[in-house]
């Protein structure tokens, strides 16, 4: 589900507790877009939207655990399970010189540094040393995937305004 203007962070996967908290599988890398005090959207399976404060959110196992002002009782967690949780995209965090979100970098086309087109970076994987970009070229049949390590030395360009990335593969790629 997309909402122009909003990033989707994560889905409710269930309540935790009775006293209306949440287990959520997050989309997001980081816990601070879950800031207590800011606003989430929640959109249900049916398009059904609310917004909500965040009370408070915690890592807990694979997900995260959130509290939201107004879902006080399990059941109304209940009602909830299968619902998107959105931000609004200028809600987020300002990142350093030279970082990015996902969001950003996910649908630009890679070119090596002799022009030849690779694919389109399709998801990214998060490594724990380096994330790394996987390209996947449309045109071709077989052998279409490529898995490029997102480091300063291989991914020379970032150009937001053509939606192309520049990369120097290493040997072996």
């Amino acid at each position: 589900m997309e909402k122009n203007g909003f990033l989707p962070i994560g889905k409710i996967v269930g309540p935790h507790g009775v006293k209306g908290n949440i287990k959520v599988y997050s989309y997001a890398e980081s816990l601070p877009v879950f800031d207590p005090g800011s606003s989430i959207l929640v959109i249900n399976a049916k398009g059904s939207e609310k917004t909500y404060k965040i009370k408070w959110a915690k890592p807990h196992s694979r997900g995260i655990l959130l509290s939201l002002k107004g879902i006080e009782s399990r059941d109304s967690a209940e009602t909830l399970i299968g619902s998107e949780l959105f931000i609004e995209q200028a809600n987020l965090p300002e990142l350093e010189d030279g970082s990015y979100y996902w969001f950003d970098i996910i649908g630009l086309s890679v070119f090596t540094t002799d022009e030849q087109y690779m694919g389109k970076v399709e998801s990214i994987i998060s490594t724990g040393s380096n994330d790394v970009f996987v390209v996947k070229d449309p045109n071709k049949e077989y052998d279409n995937e490529t898995l490029i390590p997102a480091l300063e030395s291989v991914v020379l360009e970032i150009d937001f305004k053509l939606k192309t990335i520049r990369v120097d593969l290493p040997e072996g790629l």
